[in-house]
């Protein structure tokens, strides 16, 4: 007996070879031996590797670079009495944890998922008897009897089907039932969809019965191969989560080295050692940005919750700041660039082609409705609450007659069924046996036989058209395959008697036409597409189905451009590439079809290796890898299994292409919104820094006490920043290329910008406190301390965009950030003039004058940075 997880081609073995290699029979195994086996080969499940702890989980979330500094940055507040800093600081890390810690307990819940697709039980025969036994219990050789209804336990290879079809969309992709039989397939390297001979773990039985036998159990299976590949795969860190990662070693040595200086610049101008050590912490925990992560989480939660009125359901939020680095999009054809609705697109009769819809010529009209007819009448649908139920071809042909009038439910009465000849894989046709007549011709009885174009035609002796001839159909059935529709041919035949249901109601037959079926595109697909290229971001499609369909679908929606046949590949030639071709060919590739879960994985991989972030839609368990791989797993919500849901990073609650990209639109604002920040705040620590390094550079005194350096950085820097999550997208945040991989969170100008807005922050703060010094004002410090307070406020309007005004923008289009530059300048209004607080903050009230004075001076800032946009715009620098 061959072991098995010996790499066999079960597809290619004929019945007697088959029980060969498994040691058993047609009448499966002895209950002793499947004893024995069951022993060697385990259980018939799925194994999970041993899980983290919570525990462990939770405690990994403080392993961040940045929250160590934040976690060092509450110590020391501590330490110098500054207890609020430390309670706020630790509560903003505790939330990070406590978000991060759910993310990934949830991640978990995916291998759950899978196991929960398993059949519970099992019909086998055991010595010849048929027995109902756990599913678990399976073992090579088994024989397991399937029936409609019933889930696949195991992976079988067929040895008896009658009208057996599967349902294997959720692991091989493919929309619609498949059909399968016993014979052997000679073919090497098959992908699992054209494997007909096989039925697999996990998938369902639509129709029919059958009988096969198990080829593998538990994790060697297709569906235990998958589980094998999702535990195996480790979700990729965020573009965010790396800038921020590096962007917080830098600010932590550059803090300590300006600290160093400070403390000793002051020691050297004999200020006191108490004093200088307390300026120093507080100025490095002031330039500690310790909000960003509370204005992070923020920001995306914010996004979220904007992307679920648009169907986007967020369920990591590091997710939605990930969508605006994605340079493609690899994406699922059924349902999500198409409507996974078959529908009848054309028909063919008397050598014309009609559009589904269109206005028929007089001449055709009674060759039309006889056409219509006979497919509503050879049909097993059924009008359900919500629409058509049944076979998706069937329900194509249905909708289709009741466009033109013909009512099922009314054909149905008026012709009842009187017999059947069901659909098989062998003869690729159905036939019904109804009362009346089809047409005016009379006749007691007819048939309605429909099916595969070809072989009706090889039973046709007729043609109902005048102008019909066997080899115009053939050629009107090519080119409607050609492009890309699934192509029905209908004919007829009149009885005086009730014919028996066998072969011979199959003969002569009068053939009426075709019709072409296929699963269009999404109308607003094409729109989405044509956005992303504008965007720089490359739409990928990956399907399992033909190639033929898949072209069609992608050169409608423009995804490939006709006639490039370097940008198509399918799963066997994928598979007969080296890692370094298939390097080269990933760049100019945009149609896979035909692929297996691993060759999903390996796409994505690729394209990650080669330095791109890829998004990766689906629906099915063989998708669940690769959503969990890719930067942005997204997983249907309509279609979805739970296994893909619980691997994907986001869920398209409509199943829709142009959802995605909304999503990426807002990915892309997320992040723009969290760089206003950075640059925001960081000036500001910018210009506290500079205004205490250089004063004693100058002659000047310490300008700030360090109590006033704490509350700038409570209430000044973290409520305008935090408003600023809010920020509207810019007007042209689609029509700019995606992020490059290895953008420094300090591109575009950032860093350039926080040196020279922080210098003149410092400057007008330090002639402020010149200015007082010299006309004799005691309370000085506190004209710095209210300088530098509005001179933020001035940069938080100035810096919503790069390039529009303030005034273009409008001071209402972000009230919440309006509100807090307005609560902030209040807050700063009690320090100054309420007298407890002035003994707490050691403040002064100012004069009307000298109120007037920060204001101007603080103005600066603000005008500064306007006229940097102008000069930005008008390229002079």
């Amino acid at each position: 007996m061959t072991d098995i997880h010996t790499a066999t081609d079960w597809h290619k073995l004929d019945s007697a070879a088959l029980f060969k290699e498994l040691g058993t029979s047609a009448d499966g195994l002895p209950a002793a031996e499947a004893a024995e086996r069951l022993a060697k080969y385990g259980p018939n499940a799925l194994k999970e590797k041993p899980k983290r702890s919570p525990l462990a989980m939770f405690m990994d979330q403080f392993r961040d670079f940045m929250i160590m500094v934040l976690v060092a940055a509450a110590v020391i507040s501590g330490v110098i009495g500054e207890l609020l800093d430390t309670v706020i600081i630790l509560a903003i890390v505790l939330l990070n944890a406590i978000m991060g810690f759910t993310q990934e307990y949830r991640a978990q819940k995916a291998m759950e998922a899978l196991k929960r697709m398993a059949a519970p039980s099992a019909s086998v025969l055991r010595g010849g008897a048929p027995a109902a036994v756990p599913a678990a219990t399976l073992v090579p050789g088994d024989l397991v009897l399937l029936e409609a209804g019933s889930v696949v336990p195991a992976d079988l290879r067929l040895t008896e089907c009658a009208s057996l079809k599967t349902e294997e969309a959720a692991l091989t992709g493919e929309s619609l039932s498949v059909e399968k039989h016993a014979l052997p397939i000679p073919e090497d390297g098959l992908p699992l969809g054209d494997r007909r001979n096989m039925a697999y773990s996990g998938t369902s039985v639509s129709y029919g019965r059958g009988r096969g036998v198990v080829t593998a159990t538990g994790m060697a299976t297709e569906l235990g191969k998958i589980a094998g590949m999702l535990q195996d795969e480790k979700e990729v860190e965020t573009p965010l989560q790396r800038r921020l990662t590096a962007f917080g070693r830098r600010l932590a040595w550059g803090i300590l080295g300006i600290c160093t200086i400070v403390f000793t610049a002051g020691l050297a101008r004999g200020e006191a050692p108490a004093l200088m050590f307390l300026t120093a912490v507080s100025l490095a925990v002031a330039a500690i940005p310790e909000a960003l992560p509370a204005v992070m989480s923020i920001a995306l939660a914010l996004g979220a919750a904007k992307m679920v009125k648009q169907n986007a359901l967020v369920r990591k939020l590091l997710a939605v700041e990930t969508l605006g680095s994605i340079t493609h999009i690899c994406s699922d054809k059924t349902g999500t660039l198409t409507q996974n609705k078959m529908t009848a697109q054309e028909t063919s009769l008397d050598g014309a082609a009609l559009a589904a819809g269109a206005p028929v010529p007089p001449a055709l009209q009674p060759l039309h409705a006889m056409l219509l007819k006979a497919g509503a009448l050879n049909n097993d649908s059924r009008r359900g609450p919500d629409g058509w139920i049944g076979d998706p071809t069937e329900t194509a042909l249905c909708a289709l007659a009741e466009t033109a009038g013909q009512a099922k439910a009314s054909l149905d009465a008026a012709h009842p069924r009187l017999g059947e000849l069901p659909f098989d894989s062998e003869r690729k046709m159905m036939t019904t046996l109804h009362s009346g007549a089809l047409d005016a011709g009379g006749g007691a009885f007819f048939s309605v036989t429909k099916g595969a174009a070809e072989n009706l035609l090889d039973n046709a002796s007729s043609f109902l058209s005048p102008g019909g001839n066997a080899a115009g159909m053939r050629a009107a059935a090519e080119q409607m395959a050609a492009r890309g529709l699934r192509v029905l041919g209908l004919a007829y035949r009149r009885w005086d008697t009730l014919p028996a249901a066998d072969a011979g109601a199959e003969q002569d037959l009068v053939f009426i036409g075709l019709v072409g079926i296929e699963d269009p595109p999404r109308p607003e697909a094409a729109a989405a597409v044509a956005e992303c290229g504008g965007a720089g971001i490359i739409p990928v499609m990956i399907t399992g189905d033909h190639p033929v369909t898949a072209r069609n679908i992608a050169e409608r929606l423009g995804i490939v451009k006709p006639g490039a046949e370097d940008a198509m590949l399918t799963g066997r030639e994928l598979d007969a590439l080296g890692d370094e071709e298939f390097a080269r060919r990933v760049e100019t590739v945009r149609v896979y079809a035909r692929v297996a879960p691993e060759q999903k994985l390996r796409i994505v991989k690729m394209l990650q290796q080669n330095g791109h972030f890829a998004a990766m839609t689906g629906d099915g368990v063989n998708d669940a890898p690769a959503l969990k791989r890719a930067d942005i797993g997204v997983a249907m919500g309509i279609t979805g299994t739970d296994v893909s849901k619980e691997a994907a990073h986001m869920i398209l609650l409509d199943d829709n292409f142009a959802t995605i990209v909304k999503a990426v639109r807002e990915g892309r604002r997320i992040y723009d919104n969290i760089r206003r920040f950075i640059r925001y705040i960081l000036a500001c620590n910018s210009g506290e820094i500079w205004t205490i390094f250089l004063a004693p550079f100058l002659g000047l005194p310490i300008p700030l006490l360090p109590i006033q350096i704490l509350w700038i950085n409570l209430i000044t820097d973290g409520l305008p920043g935090l408003a600023l999550a809010s920020e509207p997208a810019e007007p042209d945040i689609m029509r700019r290329p995606p992020r490059p991989p290895g953008e420094s969170i300090f591109a575009g100008g950032l860093g350039l910008h926080v040196v020279w807005v922080g210098l003149l922050i410092g400057a007008v703060c330090l002639s402020a406190q010149y200015w007082g010094i010299k006309t004799g004002r005691d309370h000085w410090q506190t004209i710095v301390f209210t300088v530098l307070c509005l001179s933020q406020l001035g940069q938080a309007l100035a810096i919503r965009s790069e390039k529009r005004t303030l005034w273009e923008l409008g001071l209402l289009s972000n009230r919440p950030l309006l509100a807090a530059v307005c609560l902030t300048a209040g807050l700063q209004g009690l320090v100054i003039y309420t007298p407890w607080l002035n003994r707490l903050f050691r403040t002064s009230p100012l004069s009307a004058a000298e109120l007037a004075l920060a204001l101007a001076l603080s103005l600066l800032v603000f005008l500064a940075v306007e006229a940097q946009k102008l000069v930005r715009r008008r390229n002079w620098f």
